[in-house]
């Protein structure tokens, strides 16, 4: 890849952090509504790849928002652990049936997630 190139790719992958951390902080979410569609028609990348991808940045933007939220004393602890110990049985899961949904169905059914999470947020 030519250097200009180059420099322009990873300006645009830095910038999808960026907005991905934000939106992170902000929301709580980031991951997938950013990371996913982001990765797919900006930075062309396969949709399996994408998605798994957008798991592993989570790590990294939720320990730096649970820090500032502690420091805030904004956080329900109780909460946490039981919604951790589902969020590690379905994360597994998760993980595992990714790699048996094609890509087709994949973006299908992403795509019904992101709706009915729209429709919820707005509908209140």
């Amino acid at each position: 890849m030519e250097e200009s190139l180059l420099i322009k790719h990873k300006f645009k992958i830095i910038l999808v952090g960026f907005i991905t951390g934000l939106t992170n902080g902000l929301f709580g979410a980031g991951g997938g509504t950013i990371v996913v569609p982001a990765m797919e028609r900006i930075l062309k990348v396969e949709e399996h790849e994408s998605h798994a991808t957008a798991i592993a940045v989570i790590l990294p933007l939720s320990i730096m928002s649970t820090f500032i939220y502690t420091r805030h004393q904004i956080l329900d602890w109780k909460s946490i652990i039981y919604v951790a110990i589902g969020g590690v049985g379905g994360g597994i899961l998760g993980a595992k049936l990714l790699c048996k949904i094609s890509p087709q169905w994949l973006h299908k059914i992403f795509g019904l997630f992101m709706i009915a999470a729209s429709i919820r947020m707005i509908l209140g």
